[in-house]
């Protein structure tokens, strides 16, 4: 191909369109199109090929596909692949319709006569990376992962994995230049390739790590003792052809296919008319009536998606003088938004020094502020203090609009410095979190992924491990560039993203009126945090050592002697060995297993695993709160400040970390103990609100059946009116066994729980679980009708949705094994339920927050713990506070059944649940 110029920095997306058609195929249902044509693997790849628009910015791309007929290897050995069953007849049919898709896309089309397209995308691969371009492979083939070097990094779009060179040592054990080597020793089964017998990834790594290429096992393969030895030395002769068979040609001659990248394969706009043709004859109607929404809106000319970002050219300053640090606050007061950073010398926000800050105010032009560096370069500064004061007035406008990744650390940050940060716009961590909760939201992942920049690491400029410095230390040149370029991206970032948020109505009123709200409420939660009673907690402590020492001495009797109460080998040998008891289910290697759900198992008939269970909560318990707490408490502050993560559960769930207050056991009492530590001050009283049954409540509205909708509304216990459908006796009738029967049922099945998971949960037999489960559906049909129509939508679209129309991505329900997908399929019908509670609960914190904040009173809500939220109440304010609180908290929403918040007051945590 000719030398192209101009590229550097531009990216390649090439597509394995012949690996992600088997997938497609066999991953989506026996879809259908209007003259019962099958349709399961165009839609998927459709949906594969859009997603990948969405997620990687590429200003060139190509979808690469095998070609009929043989190939070269062939003629170098004519058993390869010559196991490998034909094409099914069903996905057959659909390889025409694929390309005519695939073109109707905007994705140039690439199939070459006698060449693999894992050769095709070799080449491209290696013409990308002399030109300086940076390139993203998606495919689900492990032959190449032989490709990845600094600029070419491959991504599965079914798995959501991305390889980079650390990711290709991660998942294989060695790097990218060693996977020829590594694939030759284990072979390929699917390619008809054989390798070393009983050679397993294990092996070929120890040996490859030993001999450190394929030429030094050979080297030394007399060496190798044992049957694998043998093995080898037998292979050795087939090992060069192997190697030449698992090899990626970087070479092939694409003269006819190809003039060059930057004239062949530019990204293209999607032709509206050619999709609508295609969405119309195979029956895609969701597709169908966007086109049609948008010639409606727009006309029927060509549809041009909105324009992605590209990489830009990079101004980045030193701010070191006062007057650069006014250009840039005047710059920043006279934007419409600008990215802001702070660099600092902690995560824990709450002990965080600034060391410097950032700024952006349009793509490609950022600066950096140093304020504390201290490295051997001893830059020159402007001084802290001063510049924080002149950018105050900018930081607390409402007026001045900002942007930045985790705005809330940040926050948290500035408050260290009497900073209240006002005129957070958007946040990128939040906008990636509304648009794909299911993936990875760090910057440097979001770079890559809709950028397609490899972003600075921080491990690059501050070292790794115990070698790490402080950011402090940092040589201000590599710190200036790392900071600026933080602001930079997330800039560009925003631009990316927030288009795509806003282009969904329901995503925006997610984003806006949810979570970014959400994010100030507990900023300021974190910020008041929670009073402990640490003496309480310390003497807890000690007794709960007293007790871990008695289990350990009854442990011993019953076992006949000392062993290791943490070891799992030591515990199966008396278990299964010593006092012969019965094994339950065992481990991937087939040793007899001892975890949790085996011990509880066995603590049914036998007293040693009941004394192990109780020891290990106790322990746990221990470790993780009586001893830990106390040590957490702020010396500034003297309380305990937990850290509120927003962008973790698939669900919209928070998840709370450095102290986790939302996994403190209730159901043992040690466990409820541990809360009665959590206290209040002095003529304050603690006060719980607490979302009644709230998911249940929520599959009435979400199943619309008629049955649970009644009973909810009149007032009726559920579980009582549950066990008088399925027991078919009047409620006043039901006993206490029934009503327990229905209440496991109840929850069991909102969260996919089948026959033999009730059966073990009741104690009953399969069958008899079986009659139950199918008397619940005949008396709920709604339910039953809810579960089939969302499984089918589920694997449809990749994803079910909230009330308030938060999506929630499912990534294994069309692949993966059949547990995972089985996973996948229970957590479709529990997902709604989980992602409306938690939208409920945020949109109650939301409310609580500015009604204290608008009545001006002394309340402070310290702690959300799932559908529950507590507050730190002034005595005088209690009376109205538990009359607003469940006002607020069932007024956030109107659904088909009535929302309950039942409140409860205490001088501690457990007095107030």
């Amino acid at each position: 191909m000719p030398e192209e110029r101009s590229l550097e920095g531009k990216t390649l997306l090439l597509v394995d369109g012949s690996s992600y058609l088997y997938r497609a195929y066999h991953a989506m249902p026996d879809l259908r199109g209007p003259e019962g044509g099958p349709t399961g693997a165009l839609y998927g790849m459709i949906n594969m090929l859009r997603r990948m628009r969405k997620e990687v910015t590429a200003e060139y791309s190509a979808c690469v596909f095998d070609a009929k007929g043989k190939t070269f290897r062939d003629d170098w050995y004519p058993e390869y692949k010559a196991n490998r069953p034909s094409m099914p007849e069903d996905l057959a049919r659909q390889i025409e319709p694929i390309h005519v898709a695939v073109r109707a896309l905007g994705w140039p089309l690439l199939m070459i006569d006698r060449v693999e397209a894992d050769d095709v995308i070799g080449t491209l691969c290696t013409e990308a990376e002399k030109l300086g371009m940076n390139v993203v492979v998606s495919t689900g083939d492990k032959d190449l992962a032989q490709l990845v070097s600094n600029r070419v990094t491959l991504v599965n779009t079914m798995t959501n994995e991305t390889l980079d060179r650390d990711g290709v040592v991660a998942k294989f054990g060695v790097p990218p230049e060693r996977i020829i080597d590594y694939l030759s020793l284990i072979g390929d089964t699917v390619d008809n390739v054989p390798g070393v017998e009983k050679c397993g990834p294990k092996t070929a790594v120890k040996w490859l790590t030993q001999y450190e290429s394929l030429d030094g096992i050979v080297e030394h393969a007399s060496e190798i003792k044992g049957a694998v030895g043998e093995n080898l030395r037998r292979a050795l002769d087939f090992l060069p052809m192997a190697r030449k068979l698992v090899t990626v040609e970087r070479h092939c001659d694409l003269t006819g296919h190809i003039v060059s990248i930057e004239e062949s394969l530019p990204s293209l706009p999607e032709s509206r008319e050619e999709l609508r043709e295609v969405f119309t004859r195979h029956g895609f109607k969701t597709w169908l009536r966007e086109v049609e929404i948008a010639d409606a809106v727009e006309g029927p000319e060509t549809y041009v998606p909105p324009a992605l970002s590209v990489d830009h050219e990079r101004h980045y300053e030193t701010v070191q003088t006062w007057e650069q640090l006014d250009a840039w606050l005047d710059r920043s007061n006279a934007a419409e938004l600008t990215s802001f950073d702070t660099e600092t010398t902690s995560l824990d926000p709450m002990i965080a020094q600034i060391v410097g800050l950032s700024l952006s105010v349009e793509a490609g032009r950022a600066a950096y502020v140093p304020l504390a560096h201290r490295g051997p370069d001893a830059p020159v500064q402007l001084p802290r203090d001063e510049v924080l004061a002149k950018l105050k007035p900018w930081l607390e406008s409402a007026d001045h609009k900002k942007v930045g990744q985790h705005l809330k650390y940040d926050e948290q940050v500035l408050a260290n410095y009497g900073i209240e940060m006002r005129g957070v716009e958007h946040d990128t961590l939040l906008e990636s979190y509304v648009l794909e909760s299911h993936r990875t939201h760090d910057m440097d992942s979001l770079a890559l992924r809709h950028l397609g920049v490899k972003t600075i690491k921080y491990e690059e400029v501050a070292g790794k491990g115990a070698q790490q410095i402080g950011f402090d230390e940092v040589a201000l040149d590599k710190a200036a560039e790392y900071a600026a370029e933080d602001a930079d991206i997330t800039l560009r970032l925003h631009q990316a993203l927030y288009p795509q948020v806003a282009a969904e109505k329901s995503l925006d009123h997610v984003y806006r009126e949810i979570e970014v709200p959400t994010s100030r409420v507990l900023r300021k939660m974190e910020r008041t945090g929670v009073l402990i009673d640490a003496e309480k907690l310390r003497q807890q402590s000690s007794e709960i050592a007293t007790r871990l020492i008695e289990l350990e001495g009854k442990a011993y009797e019953l076992a006949g002697g000392e062993f290791n109460l943490g070891s799992p080998k030591q515990i199966g040998q008396i278990f299964f060995e010593k006092l012969e008891l019965p094994v339950i289910k065992k481990t991937p290697s087939g040793a007899p297993s001892t975890d949790e759900e085996v011990l509880q198992k066995l603590a049914e008939d036998y007293p040693l695993p009941k004394i192990l269970l109780e020891h290990r909560g106790l322990s746990k318990l221990k470790s993780t709160y009586t001893d830990k707490l106390p040590r957490m408490v702020n010396p500034h502050t003297g309380r305990v400040h937990t850290n509120y993560a927003q962008a973790v559960a698939v669900t919209g769930r928070l998840a709370s970390n450095d102290p986790n207050l939302q996994n403190i056991p209730v159901r043992t009492g040690e466990g409820r103990r541990i809360r009665e530590a959590f206290i209040a001050p002095l003529g304050h009283k603690l006060v719980s609100a607490d979302y009644s049954q709230i998911e249940l409540r929520i599959m009435a509205h979400i199943s619309g059946d008629e049955s649970l909708l009644r009973a909810f509304s009149q007032g009726e216990d559920i579980h009582r009116a549950t066990a008088s459908e399925i027991f078919s006796v009047t409620p006043l009738e039901v006993s206490s066994d029934q009503r327990r029967v229905a209440k496991v049922i109840n929850f069991g099945l909102i969260y996919g729980m089948s026959a033999f998971g009730l059966a073990s949960n009741l104690g009953i037999t399969r069958d008899a679980a079986k009659i139950y489960i199918d008397r619940y559906f005949a008396r709920y049909p709604g339910v039953a009708r809810y579960m089939d129509e969302t499984r089918l939508s589920a694997k449809a679209k990749g994803y079910v949705e909230t009330v308030f129309g938060r999506r929630l991505w499912l990534p294994e329900i069309n692949g993966g094994n059949g547990p995972r997908r089985q996973a996948a399929e229970r957590a479709a019908i529990n997902a709604p339920m989980q992602g409306t509670a938690a939208d409920l609960i945020k949109l109650s914190m939301i409310a609580v927050q500015n009604w204290i904040e608008d009545s001006k009173i002394g309340t402070r809500m310290i702690m959300q713990v799932h559908d529950e939220l507590i507050l730190e109440v002034p005595d005088a304010e209690l009376s109205e506070v538990r009359k607003r609180l469940p006002e607020l908290m069932c007024g956030v929403a109107a659904l088909k059944v009535p929302l309950v918040a039942e409140v409860g007051a205490g001088l501690n945590w457990e007095e107030a649940h």
